[in-house]
């Protein structure tokens, strides 16, 4: 499963694609540290993925431009968002953006798996 990952740490990047690749499939295509860089490449990519995920908090910008950015995707391509900040507020912004789910990147890596794995299983 194609994916494209939108965060700005690097230690928190290469964890997660090492668990991600390891527990559920997954094949990282590239990822972005800025906004404009993951709406960039997202948008020009658009048959290169399946699943995207994303940050709120980056380097420059938003992960939220990143998610407008993403709203004419395929039906069959996903957009998660992975935080710190998955307030009840920022979640319902999320769901207006058109995203598939929010997981909180301290509780909810098991939640982030289990998702990659039905999506994975669904194509």
């Amino acid at each position: 499963m194609k994916t494209y990952i939108v965060e700005d740490n690097p230690t928190i990047r290469e964890n997660l694609i090492g668990t991600l690749q390891e527990l559920a499939g997954v094949e990282p295509v590239g990822f972005a540290e800025t906004e404009q860089q993951g709406a960039t490449w997202l948008s020009a990519n658009n048959g290169r993925w399946n699943l995207a995920i994303v940050d709120l908090f980056l380097k420059q910008g938003s992960g939220l431009g990143v998610l407008q950015a993403c709203q004419r995707r395929d039906p069959e391509q996903k957009v998660v968002v992975l935080t710190n900040y998955a307030t009840p507020d920022i979640r319902a912004r999320c769901r207006e953006l058109g995203v598939d789910a929010v997981f909180d990147k301290s509780t909810d890596i098991e939640a982030l798996i289990d998702f990659c794995n039905e999506l994975r299983g669904s194509h």
